[in-house]
């Protein structure tokens, strides 16, 4: 069973909401919800917002966040997934933002590098990762990294849930 179904059943039995700001995977982990039958039950929305402007009108964060920390980074993650939730009401609430190549453009940080951020009813969650390939493959293993982390704040056994 695909991981997104173990987490839209998890999230249902909770009555639970899941908000998603999304930049390198330009919406795939969004799909792999609304793909499923059902979604509206606990899927309130996806943003992709790719331009640093898009950040700031879309999810209300500060421009400085990005000017300060560049808008691939920790800070920048955190910030978009505070204003969702600000935004959402979501329960759940998670952001992403990376460079998948195959060009790095002007951020010195390397190919593959990518933070997340999940808002949870408990705090934030953060963290970052780095990953190989090419452009498709990395946004592939972004939208399993974000849905695996996910998975772990709902307790889904993630092994059994991607099987």
């Amino acid at each position: 069973m695909p991981i997104e179904t173990t987490i839209a059943a998890r999230l249902i039995e909770r009555g639970w909401r899941l908000a998603l700001a999304e930049t390198t995977t330009g919406g795939l982990i969004s799909v792999r919800f609304v793909s499923l039958p059902g979604s509206s039950a606990y899927f309130d929305r996806g943003i992709v917002a790719y331009s640093q402007a898009a950040k700031v009108q879309a999810l209300g964060i500060d421009p400085d966040v990005t000017k300060t920390h560049g808008v691939v980074s920790g800070e920048s993650a955190r910030a978009m997934a505070a204003g969702l939730q600000r935004l959402s009401q979501a329960d759940l609430v998670l952001a992403e933002t990376g460079i998948a190549g195959p060009i790095r453009g002007r951020s010195p940080k390397p190919l593959g590098m990518t933070y997340f951020a999940l808002h949870t009813p408990t705090g934030l969650l953060a963290a970052e990762a780095q990953f190989d390939g090419d452009r498709h493959g990395i946004q592939q293993q972004i939208a399993d990294y974000a849905l695996a982390m996910i998975a772990g704040y709902l307790d889904v056994d993630v092994g059994t849930a991607g099987a």
